[in-house]
């Protein structure tokens, strides 16, 4: 039963993800990155979609995966923040922004890959093609995440702080977590992809 639930979890979040892929290229390539169609098109869509993710911290709680807790947590909140305490808290800021579709753009590739290369091992077997993707993508895909973050929560600063000088605070905060976070996954990546890979 475990098996299934978690074949179909991730089925699910590849098909949905792939959904946020195909109209962040369909909507860039025809609208633009600074038309705010990005925006409009799938800002709810993806705050459902990253809000699912909130289910691997609870896998993770209860041993249901063998992922590292406080890796996924961190993840997960930084994800979540961007959803909802940036994008859709502060549209003026993030709306015409390239960064959010490059955010997007880096999410969604990322994840496509991640969730059906776990629908593979469950079944039994990944493609070689699969293990490279999922060990070899990040080199480019998290730097470029991480840069349209920060570049998103840094620009919805002055907007938060004068909702609240603590929300703006809070905001130069979790900037500053950002460099050991990014750190952390990083190189947690580079010691899974050595693994793997070798």
């Amino acid at each position: 039963a475990k098996r299934a639930y978690l074949i179909a979890y991730n089925a699910i979040s590849a098909t949905l993800w792939f959904g946020v892929l195909a109209q962040v290229v369909l909507l860039a390539a025809r609208e633009g990155v600074e038309s705010g169609k990005v925006y409009a098109g799938l800002e709810r869509y993806t705050r459902v979609t990253q809000s699912l993710a909130g289910l691997e911290v609870v896998h993770s709680l209860l041993g249901v995966v063998r992922a590292p807790l406080f890796t996924t947590a961190m993840q997960v909140a930084s994800r979540l923040l961007l959803v909802w305490g940036i994008a859709y808290n502060f549209p003026q800021t993030t709306k015409y922004s390239p960064a959010y579709s490059s955010m997007l753009l880096a999410w969604s590739v990322t994840e496509v890959i991640r969730y059906s290369y776990f629908v593979f091992a469950l079944g039994g077997s990944v493609p070689k093609l699969w293990t490279w993707l999922r060990y070899n993508t990040f080199l480019v895909l998290y730097p470029l995440g991480v840069a349209s973050e920060t570049w998103l929560i840094y620009r919805a600063i002055p907007p938060a702080s004068k909702l609240d000088e603590k929300y703006g605070w809070g905001l130069w905060a979790v900037l500053a977590t950002y460099i050991p976070g990014f750190y952390t996954l990083f190189t947690y990546m580079l010691k899974q992809r050595r693994r793997i890979l070798r």
